[in-house]
């Protein structure tokens, strides 16, 4: 069985067992795509069975995506018709599997309706709002430099800059890191993000100033040109709206859990069981703070 076709199949075994087989709707909007003997595969079928398609799968183009929908559906009901001749639908281990993927497809349900699909926009916004004001603004500078070989070099390049030299045309011409095609700039950052010689004297210039000595680094020798200082903005809504949607999303389950907790009562009857269970609550609400 190629690798293709053993993936389609795997993930349509787990398809049909956890949701069962999709329900025809009306002939003209959900029309039959294939038969497996007397047993009818129609589209909404197809349909679900492809946008459950394994992750490696789920790359391929439209029309391959379908055909190995289809090949795993086909492969699933060929079975399965022979399995419940066998009177499978009725052993024991068999029932408890699909209660508990009947249960899991409920939850999963229930979280889509209550919490996926619950979150608003003015939700997300109001989330955001609060994480950025626990924010401490840090201090960030904008700047340029020259990297050297020598300090020579280095001494030189202050030379020519004192002289009136452009600072971003003599990065051009003497700069041996990858950015000087850029005129040395560095954009904007805070003082963790640069090693720490070079984040003192940056940040000890003023705007508009540059480095009247040169800096060692790990890298060499640089020359540090500051063109801007600020506190460090925080990122835009629309920039960490998914990231902070994932936040409302997980705190309206989290308050689903405990209401459902407390209506119903948890009771662990082995020891040690319940304290590895209270202790993983425990770890994950420390750490959701």
């Amino acid at each position: 069985m190629s690798k293709l076709k053993l993936l389609a199949t795997v993930a349509f075994v787990a398809l049909m067992t956890a949701n069962g087989a999709a329900v025809a709707q009306d002939a003209a909007a959900d029309p039959v795509v294939a038969k497996v003997g007397d047993a009818e595969i129609h589209k909404s079928e197809l349909d679900l069975a492809v946008n459950s398609l394994d992750p490696q799968l789920a790359q391929l183009p439209d029309e391959q995506k379908q055909a190995a929908a289809l090949s795993g559906l086909i492969d699933v009901k060929l079975l399965a018709k022979d399995a419940d001749k066998e009177g499978l639908a009725n052993d024991e281990a068999f029932k408890k599997r699909m209660a508990y993927l009947t249960e899991r497809e409920l939850h999963n349900a229930y979280f889509k309706k209550h919490v996926v699909d619950a979150v608003t926009d003015e939700e997300v916004k109001a989330r955001y709002e609060k994480e950025v004001s626990a924010i401490k603004p840090q201090e960030e500078v904008k700047a340029r430099h020259i990297l050297l070989k020598t300090e020579d070099e280095a001494k030189a390049v202050i030379k020519e800059l004192d002289a009136g030299k452009d600072f971003a045309t003599l990065a051009k011409e003497k700069s041996t890191d990858p950015n000087k095609d850029d005129g040395g700039d560095l954009g904007y950052f805070t003082k963790d993000r640069m090693v720490p010689e070079f984040s003192e004297a940056a940040f000890a210039l003023d705007k508009g100033k540059y480095t009247k000595e040169p800096v060692k680094s790990q890298f060499g020798y640089h020359v540090i040109l500051v063109e801007d200082k600020r506190m460090q903005p925080p990122p835009p809504l629309e920039q960490v709206a998914p990231q902070v949607k994932q936040l409302v999303m997980r705190d309206k389950y989290l308050a689903l859990l405990e209401s459902a907790k407390t209506q119903a009562g948890v009771e662990i009857a082995d020891p040690a069981l319940k304290k590895a269970y209270d202790e993983a609550n425990k770890a994950e609400a420390e750490g959701q703070n």
